[in-house]
């Protein structure tokens, strides 16, 4: 009978005069990004070039939570997908499990501490005997049994452990959020984590538990301590009880194989000033390669030498494998915020194309000490274009003679321009160039690389808070430590990343202020580490009693002298960004020769379309997904569409209306022969309403 089956499987079945191809049997999405080489990459071809116009909504999961007053909640997750069960994660911050064929719901967690937290997915273990999912909410890793949803209570303290244990320094908060799936390599997780990125920040030590125990098995110091690799590249010592941050919150890659695990690093804290930290940091802003079993260095890169702004690795890595001056090579790439791809040779670490320590501008804020040079790859090309000055407006651009003006005493022009009190312009953004969601690569050694290219601008401000002052006021309170997102006059800013803080006593209660000070919620970290006086004071004042009450003035870290203004999106007043078009890409870059293939706008205003102008892309969040049948899915555009895009060309082949924007990585999969496309859309950025649903694709 079996035989029979597969035998049917390979003939081509003609439906409604379409063609789908053959299905290599039920084809699982095991992990984040798909597979330990976070390829983004499935081998099914039922979805084809042919047939793609036919896909049509095959089912949608309502997972819930979705914050559709605040317009804040937001999905990120991409989905796992093993043996005809999908696992996700809702907009409520609730692990599920459901039907991969039909959308129903087989369990759904109730958890209450998730504060802080975004998800972008689940890991998957199993043995012979177990089957776990391994899911970060607020401080915890939880280990959940993979058919009921209940806590493994043999795994850490009655299922789950509390991730900051171990990484506590003088001085720390005590915020730390699993919201990336981590990595499993045989009987252990190895674990990153967001952290906060204020002075108050954790250590950003990678560590590895026992999958079955939750027992810690070992631990590789971001930071180094005295003895170790990179301790001197801290001049401030004790480094370990100074400062914090330099974390792996964007997720790794792992060649199993070999046994190594490759971790991007973050900068260290405080994103954007370093003066409490001269030196270049090591091993903040790095590639990583550790021996998964032990932890053991293997090799380092570092992309950025004394990161001040804000320039941490977005993504895992990419595992490749190209042909390199007549030579096939396995091969690891780095795609950055600002738009370099760096290849190396996964087991050496030696760069595969020239990378050269490039001069920049030393003119920083008093008491900054830069390093001298960064690297610069020769190739690949970037993805993104690398300045933006005044003529590089857009040609419909509002307020052209102001913004120009604007820019004439700006300090812009080109990468690693150091931050002072005037205004400095990062182009691309602080989010990139890429972002969380990464790029897809394909057996050929292609990187499709989407990116947004907006300029942000801020500047460094003194901290009144530390003036010296017998009291502080909750406006005080305020401007050092909420004011850099939300705004100095509580607007937030202007695609509502960071809400606006005005006439919050309509939406919320104090006690629900209180919480979310408390607890944090979804890209707002805990603030716990002020307190209980300062959070009252903060909370009268943004309920508009005068300036909030003044109190005694508390000791405050001395180490930080400034704050920054913002991440700031440059929009005109009619909502576009400020920059010439295309403000999103979809870029296909060779890894063979370093040279790009094609380029084209992600997304469009349909409203400038309608203008007979041609697509300018837009701000985006989320991954690609490429098939081998020559496809790739991606939602990522504020415009809520999803696409099916040619994989050799960059033509649009096919394009869907999603429920709310899809700000996730799509994956893929088939159950009895049947390929899906599943989707989460969350929605919740970029000014765009938010939602809860998951919607996977099919053919009819």
């Amino acid at each position: 009978m079996k035989s029979i089956i597969l035998l049917a499987s390979a003939l081509f079945v003609y439906i409604s005069g379409f063609v789908i191809l053959p299905s290599p049997g039920d084809v699982d999405w095991t992990e984040y990004n798909g597979d330990g080489s976070k390829s983004h990459y499935s081998p099914l071809q039922q979805i084809n070039k042919e047939n793609v116009r036919q896909l049509q909504p095959a089912w949608t999961y309502a997972s819930g939570g979705a914050d559709t007053l605040r317009n804040r909640s937001q999905m990120q997750c991409n989905p796992i997908i093993i043996d005809g069960i999908l696992y996700g994660v809702s907009a409520g911050i609730q692990a599920f499990a459901i039907h991969a064929a039909t959308g129903k719901e087989i369990w759904k967690t109730n958890i209450s501490e998730s504060g802080g937290t975004l998800s972008r997915g689940l890991t998957y273990w199993s043995d012979d005997q177990s089957k776990r999912i391994f899911f970060g909410a607020g401080k915890w890793l939880h280990a959940l049994d993979a058919k009921t949803g209940k806590h493994v209570e043999t795994f850490g303290a009655n299922g789950k452990i509390d991730l900051t244990q171990g990484i506590e320094r003088p001085g720390a908060d005590d915020y730390i959020v699993s919201n990336t799936p981590n990595t499993i390599y045989k009987n252990l997780i190895i674990v990153g984590g967001r952290l906060a990125e204020f002075e108050t920040a954790l250590l950003g030590d990678v560590r590895a538990f026992d999958v079955n125990t939750g027992k810690k098995v070992w631990t590789f110091h971001t930071i180094p301590t005295k003895g170790e690799l990179g301790y001197d590249t801290w001049k401030n010592q004790p480094a370990r009880q100074l400062i914090g941050g330099a974390n792996s919150w964007a997720g790794m890659a792992i060649d199993r194989k070999r046994g190594i695990v490759y971790v991007p690093t973050g900068s260290a804290a405080y994103d954007f000033y370093g003066g409490n930290r001269p030196g270049d940091n090591l091993f903040a802003n790095c590639l990583i390669a550790l021996d998964a079993a032990t932890g053991k260095r293997l090799w380092h890169f570092q992309l950025v030498h004394h990161d001040i702004w804000d320039r941490d690795l977005p993504a895992p890595p990419n595992l490749v494998t190209v042909t390199h001056k007549g030579k096939r090579i396995d091969a690891v790439a780095q795609i950055t915020k600002q738009g370099y791809i760096f290849v190396f040779d996964r087991v050496t670490g030696k760069p595969l194309f020239p990378i050269k320590e490039t001069a920049f501008p030393q003119d920083a804020i008093a008491g900054e000490k830069l390093s001298k040079t960064q690297p610069i790859p020769d190739l690949p090309v970037p993805f993104t274009r690398q300045h933006f000055t005044s003529k590089d407006l857009n040609p419909f651009v509002t307020d052209r003679d102001s913004i120009a003006s604007l820019l004439s005493k700006a300090r812009t022009g080109s990468a690693y321009i150091p931050i002072t009190s005037d205004m400095t312009i990062f182009y691309p953004g602080t989010d990139g160039g890429a972002q969380w969601g990464g790029a897809a690569s394909d057996p050929d050694g292609i990187l499709y690389v989407p990116a947004k290219e907006i300029p942000v601008y801020t500047s460094l401000i003194k901290k009144e808070i530390n003036s010296g002052k017998k009291g502080v006021t909750g406006a005080s309170l305020y401007q050092a430590n909420c004011a850099a997102c939300h705004g100095a006059d509580k607007s937030g800013n202007h695609d509502g990343s960071y809400p606006s803080l005005v006439s919050i006593d309509k939406r919320l209660s104090i006690s629900q202020v209180e919480t979310i000070l408390k607890q944090g919620k979804g890209m707002m970290p805990s603030f716990a580490h002020i307190s209980d006086a300062m959070k009252r004071a903060i909370i009268d004042y943004l309920y508009n009693k005068g300036d909030g009450p003044q109190i005694a003035a508390e000791k405050q870290s001395e180490v930080i002298p400034y704050r920054h203004t913002g991440y700031n999106r440059w929009y005109d007043r009619n909502g576009y960004p400020v920059s010439t078009p295309p403000w999103g890409t979809l870029t296909a870059v060779d890894l063979n020769t370093g040279q790009h293939k094609w380029q084209i706008p992600l997304g469009e205003y349909k409203e400038l379309t309608a203008k007979g102008i041609p697509p300018t892309g837009t701000d985006n969040y989320g991954g690609p997904l490429v098939t081998a049948s020559g496809l790739i899915f991606i939602a990522a555009s504020r415009d809520e569409q999803f696409r099916a895009i040619d994989k050799e060309t960059g033509k649009v082949l096919w394009t869907a209306q999603l429920p709310a924007a899809g700000y996730a990585s799509a994956s893929t999969y088939s159950v009895d022969g049947k390929q899906y496309i599943v989707i989460a859309c969350g929605g919740g950025k970029l000014n765009t309403k938010s939602g809860d649903k998951f919607v996977a694709f099919a053919l009819p």
